[in-house]
């Protein structure tokens, strides 16, 4: 190229002198504005005190813009277990997360299976170039144009097992995403069953302690009757007083328990604890008296149907096809390669007609790949996948003595709320007798106030050791069935969200 050809192109390369006064305009406005960017946002300046800064207000406010779920609860309508467990997996959040993580991981089996396939790319080019030709004894202006439209294929055609591998894996990974939504499910219905379970007993021990205070006004009101009749003392009254208004503070520590239970419920249905939630009583609740099967059966059921258990198992075949992936590695891979490419060239030179000329070239290839030394990485990648597999094994085992630890612990007590039940159910009836006796015999002077204040005391307890024991049944029943993994079983009774 001569030498006024190149001072053509560069003089079409440089731009222009920019003034000194307009760089100095630019150096300032960056630095004003850089500031904003990168010292908008800083660490806490000391940790005594607590960080406020400018983009705490803007998270602030953006939380405070977020949509707030719509609650989906009827205050008309008295809601049974199954229908509150429906609800809670339509709307808890908690699902929804679990079921976007299986959708990523079936994405991710996609990508893994996409290896089997070639990939096709394609690129198309286009340039113009104008220059200044020395020719014999002059100047020639000459512009040459070029079109290119290339295709890139790519495809594996053999890798001695290496993508079968990635995608056993991901196969395996959805497995576990899958039984890891399954196992969201059984401890969201779980706890919504526990929390159920806890409104019952908390409105059970609203009504147990509204009759104790009715019994206890019974007994003031007899007391001031026979103080007036001269039959009794004033410290009777003040007995009889005493008891009144320490069965009204048992009344409101229950309902303040029932508030928290309801809030509780709420919580886990995932709506507002401020709805209203109407549930079926628990005396209109049935349950069984008595276990139908043997622990070792529970255990082997829990065994087969288990989804963390399943999870494990799940994280064992991956472990076992990363394990092959590393095996792959030692042998070759054989590659095809093509690369097609269809031109376009042109050129016009001053006192010349136009020149233009296309053809089809390109190119194809098979390449083999083989590693003959990588320093020992092949090795350990394999004794790394083989301790991945030694890991998931050991952990499954762990997994099953901790069922079978929880199965006998769900089974102990559940036998033992079953005695508990009997033996509150003939506290309450023997309890029942004592105190109508008592309070008949304090009619007629054989008993004294304080005899009667015992046995409402005791009747009282028997109310609430009633109502605590039939919850504690229903508890331990559902407990069961969550260790069991009866929870998340398919069933033709249960209604669907």
């Amino acid at each position: 190229m001569t030498e006024a050809n190149q001072n053509s192109r560069v003089c079409l390369l440089r731009p222009g002198r920019v003034p000194s006064r307009a760089v100095a305009l630019a150096i300032l406005s960056l630095s004003l504005f850089f500031p904003v960017l990168g010292w908008g946002q800083s660490a806490p300046v000391a940790p005594d005190r607590p960080w406020h800064s400018a983009g705490e207000q803007g998270v602030e406010r953006e939380a405070a813009r977020e949509p707030k779920p719509g609650a989906t609860v009827n205050a008309s309508t008295t809601y049974s277990l199954a229908d509150l467990i429906g609800l809670a997996e339509a709307q808890n959040p908690e699902t929804r997360v679990a079921w976007e993580r299986a959708l990523a991981q079936a994405a991710a089996l996609g990508v893994a299976r996409a290896e089997l396939y070639p990939t096709l790319a394609a690129a198309a080019l286009s340039q113009a170039n104008r220059a200044e030709v020395y020719l014999n004894t002059r100047f020639y202006r000459q512009t040459l144009g070029s079109f290119d439209l290339a295709l890139d294929l790519n495809y594996t055609i053999f890798d001695f097992g290496a993508r079968a591998g990635r995608i056993d894996s991901a196969k395996a990974q959805l497995l576990a995403a899958d039984f890891a939504f399954n196992d969201v499910h059984r401890q969201l219905i779980y706890r919504v069953a526990e929390a159920y379970y806890q409104l019952l007993n908390a409105i059970g021990q609203v009504e147990a302690e509204r009759a104790s205070l009715a019994n206890a006004q019974a007994v003031e009101q007899a007391a001031e009757a026979r103080l007036k009749n001269g039959l009794a003392t004033l410290p009777d009254v003040l007995e009889a007083r005493s008891a009144t208004a320490q069965a009204e503070y048992d009344l409101q520590a229950a309902l303040g328990a029932e508030d928290i239970a309801h809030g509780d419920l709420a919580t886990s249905l995932g709506v507002s604890p401020t709805e209203s939630i109407r549930v079926v009583p628990i005396e209109q609740l049935a349950s069984p008296d008595s276990i139908e099967e043997t622990v070792d059966q529970a255990i082997d059921r829990a065994f087969s149907q288990r989804p963390d258990l399943m999870r494990q198992i799940a994280q064992i075949r991956s472990a076992n096809a990363r394990l092959k992936e590393a095996h792959a590695a030692y042998y070759p891979s054989l590659s095809f390669h093509a690369q097609p490419d269809a031109g376009s060239l042109y050129g016009l030179q001053q006192t010349l007609p136009w020149g233009h000329t296309a053809d089809l070239d390109g190119s194809m290839s098979l390449g083999l790949n083989w590693t003959v030394f990588d320093g020992g990485l092949r090795k350990n990648e394999v004794a790394q996948a083989k301790a991945d597999v030694r890991s998931a094994e050991a952990q499954a085992d762990a997994t099953r003595d901790e069922i079978e630890n929880q199965i006998w612990a769900a089974y102990s007590n559940l036998k033992t709320a079953f005695r508990q039940r009997q033996a509150a159910a003939a506290l309450l009836a023997a309890a029942d007798q004592s105190y109508n006796a008592a309070i008949e015999s304090y009619h007629y002077g054989v008993r004294n106030l304080l005899d009667v204040t015992a046995a409402q005391k005791t009747l009282a307890q028997a109310r609430s050791a009633d109502v605590l024991a039939h919850a504690q049944v229903l508890t331990a029943l559902a407990d069961l069935a969550f260790q069991t993994g009866d929870a998340i079983q398919p069933s033709p009774a249960r209604p669907q969200p």
